[in-house]
């Protein structure tokens, strides 16, 4: 009757799916490290959930118009991002994420665009000194 998922591979696996919401591990992939960094993305039409699991990261978001936001995670908290925002994620290669969304939303309600040099320069002065190295 239980119904365990795992994912060891690099990147976003939605593992467990409902008629409303998906669940998804995301490990580390190279577009996380700063130095591959090089596009930011937002859904349009659901708030993306985050748990970091192990490791470390920043998630960082951006409103239409607005200045480019960069936390810190911590393990074992939510992180809610809300639809329409900018978003995307530096983080240490051991990274674990627990990802909650609505179902689909990889397919179907996923914006990808260059991140611009402006914001990475906004970007850099916020992070941490392990994602800079």
């Amino acid at each position: 009757m239980l119904e365990t998922y795992e994912w060891a591979g690099e990147g976003f696996a939605p593992l467990v799916f409902t008629e409303g919401w998906q669940a998804a591990l995301l490990n580390w992939e190279p577009l996380f490290d700063r130095r591959n960094l090089n596009e930011i993305e937002r859904h349009n039409h659901t708030d993306e959930v985050f748990v970091l699991l192990r490791g470390h990261a920043v998630l960082f978001t951006r409103a239409d118009g607005g200045a480019l936001e960069a936390v810190e995670m911590e393990a074992g908290k939510i992180y809610n991002v809300p639809a329409g925002i900018w978003h995307n994620l530096v983080a240490t290669r051991d990274a674990r994420f627990l990802i909650v969304e609505n179902r689909d939303t990889h397919l179907g309600d996923t914006e990808i665009r260059p991140i611009t040099a402006e914001e990475l320069a906004h970007l850099d002065a916020q992070l941490p000194a392990w994602a800079s190295a």
